[in-house]
């Protein structure tokens, strides 16, 4: 049953075409993409966003509570809030304020606690602002567009809380996100990242919402966006590795639009943590994976992934297992978390909890591994020499003349342009590596293309 946490009783307000609206948002991809949908809401309701030095009329928090540091970030975001716009109206939805919105109602100027996203268009109904679109058209502040594809996750890892704050498995009907991915390449966005809370379990909740008798899981997703037309591309944000199937494989395989980059969340390389974290998969399963990916795609795709360091009870041994699987997946990039406490799940009651210098010495050996393993691919970008399509996000600020960009294999690029690129593709041939990513020579026409082939590089 859909509920919300009130504060005052309900109330209608006249929108007038001059309110001003201040949004902040902490936390993952889909909470970004969320925030984005209110924003497109609330300017098509006669609202701007407030410049800076002006106060805000309505404020809007999007909450996380991954971390107690999460829980932390949110509560001082909202007090910041309430300080800069004296007798605001602060609505606060998102992770935190689904855990724990007594806590939230009591902070400054909050007036709405949304505990239940999906009855967000209600709440701002309230506040006279009707119409909620069915998707973005932009993606304020970013050169890449999130684009979420379904929400909830219902697995019980033991570290985590998401489950309890975003529970079941909601889908989004696939002609919805096609026509809003269609509206963002119009709109000039090359690369579209898909993203959910649990992106493999697309489709598994819905039965009616393709013509056929079977839905649309992730693989068809694909299949069908990649008809999209355009110079364009897709990502996925994240993907478990039990979800890699043969649908899935052939489906990357056969993509032109999707980026040979995925993102399987390791967590630990030692089957024993994976057991007491609850993880439905161990070592050896999660490397064939990759392997038949890599069998698939060809071109050695890249694999980045997110490591927790200092599980409860995690032991030098189980350390060192976690450090040789990653050497054995080949990482590009890992993401190291070091473990924290979070309330309300089981592993912060597990004995054995690791002290703080033992947890960041192994962030830091870890943290070392990363860097060795990302030269070793950057090294081997620039030896294979295939083009590179590189989106340009932000000038080099020590090197006039260059861009900073990201290549459809994610690593982290530089290549001569300048401010009109920015949002753009800039097709270029790897020439160097360094620990920062690899250094690139652009090709812009028919005779570059000519003269990189006579040298024997290949594109």
């Amino acid at each position: 049953m859909v509920t919300s946490f009130y504060i005052t009783p309900k109330a209608i307000f006249v929108v007038d075409q001059q309110r001003t609206c201040q949004l902040v948002t902490l936390g993952c991809k889909v909470n970004q993409y969320e925030t984005q949908l209110v924003l497109e809401t609330l300017q098509q309701n006669g609202y701007r966003e407030a410049a800076d030095g002006e106060s805000a009329d309505l404020c809007i928090v999007n909450t996380c509570t991954v971390t107690n540091t999460g829980d932390s970030k949110s509560r001082q975001v909202i007090r910041q809030l309430a300080k800069k716009n004296p007798g605001t109206k602060t609505i606060v939805m998102g992770c935190y304020a689904t855990r724990d919105p007594q806590a939230v109602s009591e902070l400054p100027n909050v007036i709405e606690v949304v505990t239940d996203k999906r009855e967000l268009p209600d709440v701002l109904g309230r506040f006279g602002i009707f119409d909620m679109p069915a998707g973005i058209s932009e993606f304020e502040g970013h050169r890449r567009a999130f684009v979420k594809i379904q929400d909830g996750c219902i697995l019980k890892c033991s570290y985590c809380i998401i489950p309890k704050v975003r529970p079941g498995i909601r889908s989004r009907r696939p002609q919805d996100i096609e026509d809003e991915i269609r509206r963002l390449v119009d709109n000039g966005y090359c690369e579209i990242v898909i993203s959910g809370i649990h992106v493999g379990h697309f489709g598994i909740d819905t039965n009616n919402l393709t013509n056929g008798d079977n839905p649309e899981r992730l693989w068809d997703l694909f299949r069908r966006l990649d008809r999209i037309p355009g110079d364009w591309r897709m990502r996925l944000s994240s993907i478990e590795s039990v979800e890699v199937n043969d649908d899935f494989i052939k489906a990357a395989g056969d993509c032109e639009h999707l980026c040979p980059q995925f993102h399987p969340a390791l967590q630990s390389g030692s089957d024993t943590v994976l057991e007491r974290m609850r993880r439905r998969y161990r070592v050896d399963r999660f490397l064939e994976r990759l392997d038949q990916i890599r069998d698939m795609l060809g071109n050695d795709p890249a694999f980045t992934t997110d490591i927790i360091v200092g599980f409860p009870g995690e032991t030098d041994a189980e350390f060192e297992e976690t450090l040789e699987t990653c050497r054995r997946a080949r990482f590009m990039k890992i993401h190291a978390f070091p473990y924290s406490r979070r309330d309300g799940t089981p592993a912060a009651d597990f004995k054995d909890q690791l002290p703080p210098n033992i947890i960041k010495e192994r962030v830091h050996a870890l943290s070392s591994l990363e860097r060795d393993l990302a030269l070793d691919f950057y090294n081997n970008r620039v030896a294979v020499g295939t083009q590179q399509v590189v989106l340009a996000e932000r000038i080099c600020d020590d090197r006039p003349g260059w861009v900073k960009g990201t290549d459809q294999w994610y690593v982290p690029t530089e290549v001569q342009g300048t401010a009109a690129d920015l949002g753009r593709f800039v097709r270029c041939i790897p020439q160097e590596a360094n620990r920062h990513g690899v250094v690139a020579s652009r090709i812009d026409t028919a005779e570059d293309r000519k003269t990189l082939a006579t040298a024997g590089k290949s594109f």
